[in-house]
């Protein structure tokens, strides 16, 4: 029995259908993150719900509002300049062992499986060397491929080389095995806390490749990261090691 917990929130008991829904966690220049979070704080957002789970790090934290909450992954409803709506999942943490991991990716695609997500992208960074700009595309299944190719988005059969650990990698994984199409974006970064440039460049490569505009600036992603780079520092827990053995090539690679 999985131990995840969902909490709803304005009356939902379940995720409205949307035909995206954007997913980012802690992880290399928090990249993808930074996306989500400008979301939520450009834009008019309200909260759906919250994942919680045991094996999230044992710290609670004072909201813009100075309410405690818990540590959570966070949903929330987005709706963009264009006029269009989007579901965003993002977090401060993730839990730290591969067991809490899977629950929690598997909670969350069922939900997106009983609302009919049309498309999960979920959001990475990559370690990479200075000057290295790439973004690349990677699918669960032959499905998947199909689909981000006939839109002209070319899938990366070869990077990640190391492959994708944590909840990135769960997430994007197991998505198939739910019925769920989806894709993982990943921005090459030189992984410092918070990348505002790679964020950037993922914004602009969304909208040029997927027709996605987000309407976010450098100025927004920029923003974010201040205050993220503001909360890692001081914030020890955040950066608690995932519960097993992962060697010095892989960490790398951690998204």
């Amino acid at each position: 029995m999985s131990r995840a917990r969902i909490v709803w929130y304005d009356g939902a008991k379940k995720l409205p259908k949307h035909d995206l829904m954007l997913h980012a966690v802690p992880g290399v220049g928090n990249v993808g993150k930074l996306v989500t979070d400008s979301l939520v704080n450009t834009h008019d957002s309200n909260l759906v719900a919250r994942i919680l789970h045991p094996d999230l790090p044992p710290h609670a934290t004072l909201n813009e509002n100075g309410i405690l909450t818990p540590p959570s992954l966070d949903i929330h409803a987005v709706s963009l300049p264009s006029g269009s709506n989007i579901l965003t999942l993002s977090s401060n943490f993730q839990p730290l062992t591969p067991a809490g991991q899977y629950e929690v990716a598997s909670s969350l695609l069922e939900c997106c499986k009983e609302a009919k997500i049309g498309r999960l992208l979920i959001l990475a960074g990559l370690s990479a060397e200075p000057g290295d700009e790439a973004v690349h595309v990677v699918c669960a299944s032959e499905d998947d491929v199909k689909d981000i190719t006939d839109i002209g988005v070319e899938v990366s059969k070869e990077h990640p080389a190391a492959g994708i650990i944590g909840m990135t990698g769960m997430v994007s994984s197991l998505a198939p095995t739910f019925n769920q199409s989806s894709a993982c974006i990943i921005a090459e970064t030189v992984g410092t806390s918070a990348d505002s440039v790679a964020a950037d460049r993922m914004v602009t490569f969304l909208k040029d490749s997927f027709k996605l505009d987000l309407g976010l600036e450098l100025n927004n992603t920029k923003e974010t990261a201040d205050k993220l780079k503001a909360f890692f520092d001081l914030d020890e827990i955040a950066e608690m090691p995932i519960d097993f053995d992962v060697s010095e090539q892989d960490a790398g690679f951690y998204a």
